[in-house]
């Protein structure tokens, strides 16, 4: 990314931007923010976060720009983290991953506190933070072929930069420790009778359902919307703004535990 800090909060056209990690794209009433790591599943590094918070930002800012959706290049929409990048940049750098979170937390802010309808285009797995990446937005419509599951429990780490503070809210109690902690995968059509996605679709079908929504939502008022959403965010916010810089600071000093590490080299071992 090369571009320079903006003046004043004026939209950018895209390709000012110098985006690497994620394509961005508008066409009024719409952006399509895609994350573009398809080799690596779309997992997050660095750089992608810092690109999807700025991309939310200036997303923001665009009046012309009534609904963003968020979706994945190739098969997978996210798998959050790369275990390979985190055995080599964080396991054991307790300083280092607590920037890393910070990124993580800032894009998800960002993502939250946009102003506008959200839609998750879950077009393939969804895993560990990218789980947390659709939670985050109003709305999802997945494939039916693809699932939603969580690891961190296995690979020494916890879902707690959305998981922990929102499954309980959207599916209950029960099943957000389901979720969590036996890490086993929850197939689409599960997943929306859930209520961890609205909808469930073939995956023929998913960019008609997809139009079909920011067509909805792009004939409700803009200023009543944003307020809307900042009353429906109440109990999400409070659940996150509660507890997420304890889990940046507790996560970070896992880092130095033997636990993470002996986690990710078996996973790494296996591949």
């Amino acid at each position: 990314m090369s571009e320079r800090q903006p003046a004043a909060p004026r939209p950018l056209p895209p390709d000012e931007l110098g985006f690497e990690r994620i394509v961005y794209e508008k066409a009024p009433p719409r952006a399509t923010i895609t994350l573009n790591r398809p080799e690596l599943l779309n997992a997050f590094d660095f750089q992608m976060l810092r690109e999807l918070a700025r991309a939310c930002e200036d997303a923001s800012w665009d009046d012309a720009i009534r609904v963003v959706v968020v979706t994945g290049a190739g098969r997978a929409f996210c798998v959050g983290a790369n275990l390979k990048e985190w055995a080599e940049s964080y396991v054991g750098k307790p300083n280092e991953y607590w920037k890393w979170f910070g990124a993580f937390k800032d894009m998800h802010d960002r993502l939250r506190e946009i102003g506008k309808p959200t839609l998750a285009r879950i077009n393939g797995i969804a895993v560990g933070g990218g789980n947390e990446l659709q939670m985050a937005c109003d709305l999802a419509v997945m494939v039916d072929d693809a699932f939603i599951r969580h690891v961190g429990p296995e690979h020494g780490s916890v879902p707690a930069g959305g998981a922990t503070q929102w499954l309980t809210i959207m599916v209950g109690d029960r099943r957000a420790r389901e979720i969590v902690l036996m890490c086993e995968e929850i197939p689409a059509a599960k997943a929306a009778e859930w209520g961890l996605v609205n909808w469930a679709v073939p995956a023929a079908e998913l960019d008609a359902k997809v139009d079909a929504v920011v067509e909805n939502l792009v004939r409700k008022l803009p200023q009543t919307t944003r307020y809307a959403k900042q009353h429906l965010n109440f109990w999400r916010d409070l659940a996150w703004h509660e507890t997420i810089n304890h889990a940046r600071d507790w996560l970070a000093l896992s880092m130095a535990t033997d636990e993470p590490k002996a986690a990710i080299e078996r996973f790494l071992e296996k591949k």
